[in-house]
C-alpha cells in the first residue's frame, strides 16, 4: 500500500524528530565511570557564599575532591577526619574539595556552620560534576595530581588519618 503525501510528510518528520531527540539527550545517557589513570572531569560551580569553584583552580596541586551530602550519615561522620587531613597539608599544596548533592540549600548551609568545615565546599544539587564521576554511592573521593589525574579513587567513607593515606599524600607532595 503506498503512502499518502501526508503519511510520508509525517513519518519524515517524525523520524527527523527522533533523530533530534537522540542526538540531543546522548551526553546524558553516557555511562561515566572515572577511575585512576583517567583526566579528572573539571567542573564550575558555586561555593556557600556565591563564589565560582572549579577543579582548574586547584591547578598544580593535590587535590581530594569529595562527594557527599549532608542527609548521608558516612559522610557526615568522615567530615572531621577531612578537617584534620586539609589542615595538616594545607601548607604543603594539598586541598580537600568536597562537591555537596545537597537539594536543600538551607540545610547545607547550616550543616557548613555548625560542623565548622575547613576546606572549600560547592554545591552540585542536580548531581551533573557527580554524575560525570560515576558517582552513584555517597561518600566518594577522587584524589587528583596537579595535572589533574585521577591518582586514587576511594570510594565509601574513610579514616583520612590513617597511616597509608597520609604516608601515600606526602610521597606525593
Amino acid at each position: 500500500m503506498a503512502w499518502s503525501r501526508k503519511e510520508a510528510v509525517v513519518c519524515g518528520l517524525s523520524l527527523a524528530l527522533a533523530a533530534v531527540l537522540v542526538f540531543r539527550v546522548q551526553g546524558y545517557l553516557r555511562i561515566y565511570d572515572v577511575q585512576p589513570g583517567d583526566r579528572a572531569p573539571g567542573f564550575d560551580l558555586a561555593d556557600q557564599s556565591g563564589i565560582g569553584v572549579s577543579l582548574r583552580d586547584y591547578a598544580g596541586k593535590l587535590v581530594l575532591l569529595n562527594f557527599w551530602a549532608t542527609w548521608c550519615a558516612p559522610c557526615v561522620r568522615e567530615i572531621p577526619s577531612l578537617n584534620r587531613l586539609h589542615e595538616q597539608f594545607a601548607d604543603a599544596g594539598f586541598v580537600v574539595l568536597a562537591v555537596s548533592v545537597d537539594e536543600d540549600e538551607e540545610q547545607y548551609r547550616e550543616f557548613l556552620a555548625d560542623a565548622d568545615v575547613a576546606f572549600p565546599t560547592a554545591r552540585d544539587p542536580e548531581r551533573a560534576v557527580s554524575s560525570r564521576y560515576g558517582t552513584a554511592k555517597y561518600p566518594e573521593s577522587y584524589l587528583i595530581d596537579g595535572e589533574g589525574r585521577v591518582l586514587r579513587k576511594y570510594v565509601g567513607a574513610e579514616e583520612w588519618l590513617r597511616p597509608e593515606i597520609v604516608n601515600y599524600i606526602r610521597s606525593l607532595l
